[in-house]
């Protein structure tokens, strides 16, 4: 029996990485916590630095903390030495990122920091190294081996480090109390964003264009609003307005299997009585859940009287990036 070579590369990738990242795991420790402990009561900003593939991996540790309550950005450290320092204050935290801890670019702003006073937490795979001795605090993400077969290529280590940077972010989120209203605030153009933020008053027809009849008329009166509304429903309302049910396309193929005449045939007797209605102040994935849930495709939204002010349908939240 023959493998792919491709597939047996790949495979030994993910070994590879994932005993890294077990590997990684033990310096999850006090210098940890204090870590943490450090970016919890920053003032300022969490500034990011790192050259490289690590300048990569601190570019994306950054985005993360900053769209998780730790406010923080990057800052390339050839950059910094050619007037970026100054993005840097006393009030801030440093989060300096080498896997040598040798890295020429950061070290040589390293002093400028320090004099500043900005504390200094410095993620190297060297607990010896110049970055790791002159830190405030150091995290450790030492693995055996990159992934690479040449043991050149940042693969392993990489991956480590993202992980720690991860976890930091994590930590700190949890702390903050971050919740995800807070997610979706920094992520508004997103479709994460638009299912946390929208609610039912942002999705649903409103006005004359819910379809609603009265409880005295026929099934033809019925499916003349519903073909008009184009919403595959309507509700119906006695003499105050107030929902008395709903009529839906799938109780239409109910009643043409039991041949009941829509000339005739109130559409009391074959209505749903007891449908389910969403409130507008809802949130629209909430919505969503119920519709999946009950396996139904519309609903009529209805105030605290029970008077219907809104409809909405699937195809509606479609179209708003919800579904």
């Amino acid at each position: 029996m023959t493998t792919n070579p491709f597939i047996d590369s790949a495979n030994q990738v993910f070994a590879t990485e994932l005993a890294a990242i077990e590997e990684v795991q033990q310096f999850v420790d006090q210098q940890f916590v204090k870590a943490c402990e450090i970016m919890f009561g920053c003032q300022g900003r969490i500034i990011v630095i790192g050259m490289g593939k690590s300048g990569h991996i601190g570019n994306k540790i950054a985005a993360t903390l900053a769209s998780t309550g730790s406010p923080a950005f990057f800052v390339h450290p050839g950059e910094a030495s050619h007037g970026d320092l100054g993005m840097i204050t006393k009030d801030d935290v440093v989060l300096m990122i080498s896997n040598s801890g040798e890295t020429q670019e950061v070290i040589s702003i390293l002093p400028v920091i320090k004099r500043l006073g900005a504390p200094v937490i410095s993620m190297t795979g060297n607990p010896s190294s110049t970055m790791a001795r002159n830190a405030t605090v150091h995290l450790c993400v030492k693995v055996s081996k990159e992934a690479c077969p040449l043991g050149l290529a940042p693969t392993a280590s990489t991956t480590a480090t993202l992980v720690m940077g991860d976890a930091l972010a994590v930590a700190l989120l949890e702390a903050r109390g971050f919740t995800a209203d807070d997610f979706a605030l920094s992520h508004p153009g997103g479709s994460l964003g638009r299912r946390l933020l929208l609610t039912v008053a942002d999705v649903m027809h409103q006005g004359d264009a819910i379809p609603m009849v009265n409880s005295h008329c026929t099934v033809k009166e019925a499916l003349f609003e519903m073909s008009a509304k184009s919403l595959g429903m309507t509700a119906i309302v006695d003499e105050s307005s107030q929902l008395q049910g709903i009529f839906t396309d799938g109780d239409l193929r109910r009643i043409i299997e039991q041949k009941v005449d829509i000339h005739t045939t109130p559409i009391t007797q074959v209505m749903t009585a007891k449908s389910t209605t969403a409130r507008a102040d809802m949130l629209a994935a909430e919505v969503l859940n119920i519709m999946e849930t009950k396996r139904i495709n519309g609903l009529i939204v209805v105030n605290e009287n029970n008077i219907p002010v809104g409809a909405l349908n699937t195809q509606d939240l479609l179209r708003a990036g919800v579904l």
